[in-house]
């Protein structure tokens, strides 16, 4: 069936139909991009150029990681409300394919994430002395094959705690931009010592640019975090295709009668109540008889719980 011009003109408008939200969002999130790499990476870079001062490498990995982690959930936590805070040309793949944004906004967020990302390392060679040292690379006896696994997994494990704590609404949605950066700090600590722990694009493009892309595997951090986009992307549709909330039913509540139930034998000792005192039984149903609480602040009852 031919493709009239009305019909092509009608799938226009709706791809292009809210870009003046997307480049604004876009342009934001350059910003927050840019903010979170300089922090991220600044701690990188300190850690780099202070290295007498580090006197194990176990020690300057926790340091990178913290900067990292800490760095990825302030940065979060200040701009979920505005652009969702990415900061990661691979977070945005992934929720593309699971239909959270759009292909317009999908792209203006890439070329937004890593013009940003070549703004924060230009600005750290500015701001500090001596050259930029916060690239990733390989670390000694991995080769690209392990690097480009080794960044899969961790990209992927940083999606699946997007999409579920993010993406996913919830009780503590507000709260995902902690677990967020908890997840960066935890990969960090694996991979940093192997492959820098890039699990972003960007993170990794930004310094081989403002450095004129002087490693040969720089490739490694585009093919491994891409195939993560897909890999955790594919966990959250399994999960999603497995109806996961009614696996573990309730799990979210913050509802009282949703509490287990009180072990056998011991209802009777400890009864249970609801918030405004109702006695309540073994299934969890209000009975029919309300106690009430007496104190000397309950004016208009007597202590025999009558009427004045």
């Amino acid at each position: 069936m031919p493709v009239t011009r009305e019909h092509s003109s009608r799938s226009s408008a709706t791809l292009f139909g809210n870009l003046r939200q997307d480049c604004k969002a876009a342009a934001l999130e350059f910003v927050g991009t840019t903010f979170f790499l300089l922090l991220g990476l600044g701690g990188i870079q300190a850690a780099s150029r202070e290295s007498g001062t580090i006197s194990t490498d176990l020690e300057r990995v926790l340091y990178v990681a913290t900067s990292m982690g800490l760095s990825l959930l302030v940065s979060a936590w200040l701009f979920f409300r505005v652009t969702g805070g990415l900061f990661n040309p691979n977070i945005s793949l992934a929720l593309l394919l699971v239909g959270v944004i759009k292909p317009v906004r999908f792209v203006l967020y890439c070329i937004a994430q890593l013009v940003g990302a070549i703004a924060a390392s230009g600005l750290l060679i500015a701001l500090t002395p001596g050259p930029l040292a916060v690239g990733t690379s390989l670390g000694t006896g991995i080769n690209p094959a392990q690097g480009v696994f080794i960044e899969m997994f961790i990209t992927a494990a940083l999606v699946v705690a997007v999409l579920m704590l993010a993406a996913e609404k919830h009780t503590t949605t507000p709260f995902a931009p902690i677990g967020i950066g908890l997840t960066l700090f935890a990969c960090h600590l694996w991979a940093v010592y192997y492959t820098g722990a890039g699990m972003n694009t960007a993170r990794s493009f930004g310094p081989a640019a403002v450095t004129g892309f002087g490693y040969r595997q720089h490739w490694v951090y585009w093919v491994g975090p891409f195939l993560g986009s897909f890999l955790g992307s594919a966990l959250y549709t399994l999960l999603k295709y497995m109806n996961y909330l009614e696996l573990n039913p309730a799990q979210a509540s913050m509802r009282p009668e949703d509490s287990p139930d009180a072990p056998a034998g011991t209802a009777s000792v400890f009864p249970r109540r609801d918030a405004d005192g109702t006695l309540m039984n073994t299934t969890g149903t209000n009975e029919t008889r309300k106690l009430r609480t007496v104190s000397d602040s309950h004016e208009g009852y007597e202590t025999n719980g009558g009427p004045v």
